[in-house]
């Protein structure tokens, strides 16, 4: 019997279900990496870029399946913030390395407001 008539899907359905799990791998891959390796900044940062990278593609995905404009104008405002994000913390990085400081996570609680 075929996984479309089990789950009563759509021809059409099916792609998007893949393209989901897909973005839903990559965002759980991308919350793995935050809370488990909380060793050096650079690693959380790239994880923060993927969670929301797959933020991102579902996003587009989605405007994809409904033929609606909103879903890609939307991704691109979080790829500019994930963009602006990666900056900033890149240019801490810098400014961390030429000081000598090492930069972690156990560094980063102190700086609490």
């Amino acid at each position: 019997m075929s996984l479309l008539i089990i789950f009563n899907l759509n021809q059409d359905v099916l792609p998007l279900i893949m393209c989901l799990n897909f973005a839903c791998v990559i965002f759980i891959v991308g919350l793995v990496g935050i809370v488990l390796t909380k060793k050096t900044f650079l690693t959380m940062l790239l994880c923060i870029e993927l969670t929301l990278f797959a933020v991102s593609l579902n996003f587009i995905f989605f405007s994809l399946f409904t033929y609606n404009v909103l879903g890609q104008i939307l991704a691109l405002l979080i790829i500019t913030v994930a963009a602006a994000d990666s900056a900033i913390g890149l240019s801490l990085l810098i400014v961390a390395y030429r000081l000598g400081v090492e930069v972690s996570y156990d560094s980063l609680i102190v700086l609490r407001g």
